[in-house]
């Protein structure tokens, strides 16, 4: 069964999440707190697919402290975050500390779960792969990106992925020394019904640029096409 873990302190709002997740296909599980979140991922971690979290959440954990704490245990999970506020630096800041995507509340019942779909794709089509015995490895200079285990390998040392960053070094990898549009990076990894904004594919290349780089501020591998997007220098 398809599992949603739904933290939101607004009871109204958290209702309104999981009737529409379940009528999407959804089960569910509840917290109203940053603690609470945490404790049933203690619970029931390995059985949940996607976390949706409110990033203004009372008490010691706000949702970007349970993003961070859920992403540092697990890199497969899909993680969106809900925020009611518009400034830039709190969609950047939950994508930073490793959330998939944002919703900015007010959002539609179908907004909502397209972005948990496209999420939650994400997560079975790693999990597929790791069941599937895939013995593929991608070589790019000092870079092995292995499609079995789905890791990341700088000068023989491990690099930390989630699975988008995965995903986004794996379309670099297939298209090496490619410029590649925002746009089409957009469609691979997030999917071709992804209505959100381009800049999650900017955040997300920051992130990866701090874990591949070893000068992020004067990248060599992932390299800025001005005007159009990317691509992957060896």
């Amino acid at each position: 069964m398809k599992t949603i873990l739904v933290a939101e302190d607004e009871q109204a709002i958290r209702e309104f999440v999981v009737i529409n997740l379940k009528r999407a296909g959804y089960a569910t599980l509840e917290a109203s707190t940053g603690d609470e979140a945490l404790a049933v991922y203690d619970r029931e971690g390995q059985n949940i697919d996607v976390a949706v979290l409110d990033i203004m959440m009372p008490g010691k954990n706000d949702g970007l402290a349970v993003c961070k704490e859920i992403r540092r245990r697990n890199g497969s999970i899909g993680i969106i975050m809900l925020t009611a506020k518009t400034q830039e630096m709190d969609k950047v800041g939950g994508l930073m500390m490793g959330a998939d995507d944002y919703v900015t509340k007010p959002f539609s019942p179908s907004e909502l779960v397209a972005r948990v779909d496209a999420v939650y794709r994400r997560v079975a089509l790693e999990e597929a792969h790791g069941r599937g015995g895939f013995r593929e490895e991608l070589r790019s200079g000092d870079f092995v990106l292995n499609l079995r285990n789905r890791t990341l390998l700088k000068n023989g040392s491990p690099v930390e992925l989630t699975q988008v960053e995965f995903q986004i070094m794996e379309y670099f990898f297939s298209n090496p020394g490619t410029a590649i549009d925002r746009t089409d990076i957009l469609r691979h990894v997030w999917g071709e019904s992804y209505y959100g904004e381009e800049k999650i594919v900017d955040v997300n290349i920051r992130r990866l640029r701090m874990k591949v780089e070893d000068e992020p501020s004067n990248p060599k591998h992932i390299v800025t096409v001005w005007g159009l997007g990317y691509k992957w220098e060896a």
